[in-house]
């Protein structure tokens, strides 16, 4: 949210006012806040459940929860996004001048790549697994390891002996 949230900010904190142009990134940030209260049950307040959501350009007519709930969902989506803001808005105000650099670099170039950003902010703080170009062919590290802990080594047998349990016997058919 912090990411989609940045330009909004950026522009509260250089220009001293919002525009529209990021108000795109504001209606990404709050159907994200809906998805994480209402489809994915991550509000306390709200609790574990998940509604379905109505799909862009659908109407409407009855949500399956009450008037009570939707007041408590929307007041947990904006708890969510101010909350995401604020913390948006103390990153950039804490690198104001970075921002700045590199807003400068851009006007001067229009593009800017790796090396650019590595002149501009310095090495990134934690090692990268893998190049981006390993990243977007989906190869990734080769260090990387990819298997499962211990305890979720067998995480679907019960539900394979299941299956082969309760599943009704095959009929063979014959050939006429």
């Amino acid at each position: 949210m912090c990411m989609m949230l940045g330009g909004r900010v950026a522009e509260h904190v250089f220009f001293g006012r919002i525009t529209t142009g990021a108000q795109d990134d504001l209606k990404k940030v709050t159907q994200s806040a809906y998805a994480q209260v209402v489809q994915f049950g991550m509000s306390d307040r709200v609790g574990q459940v998940s509604f379905d959501l109505p799909r862009q350009g659908e109407m409407v007519l009855e949500k399956p929860y009450s008037e009570a709930t939707a007041e408590l969902i929307d007041s947990e989506v904006r708890e969510l996004i101010e909350r995401a803001y604020q913390r948006t808005l103390e990153l950039v105000t804490e690198k104001k001048e970075l921002v700045e650099l590199v807003g400068q670099r851009l006007l001067q170039r229009e593009i800017l790549d790796k090396a650019d950003m590595l002149e501009l902010l310095g090495p990134r703080p934690f090692e990268e697994k893998c190049t981006y170009e390993e990243f977007v062919e989906g190869t990734g590290s080769f260090e990387e390891d990819t298997s499962l802990p211990e305890g979720l080594k067998d995480w679907n047998q019960e539900r394979v002996v299941e299956e082969e349990t309760t599943s009704p016997p095959q009929v063979k058919q014959q050939a006429v």
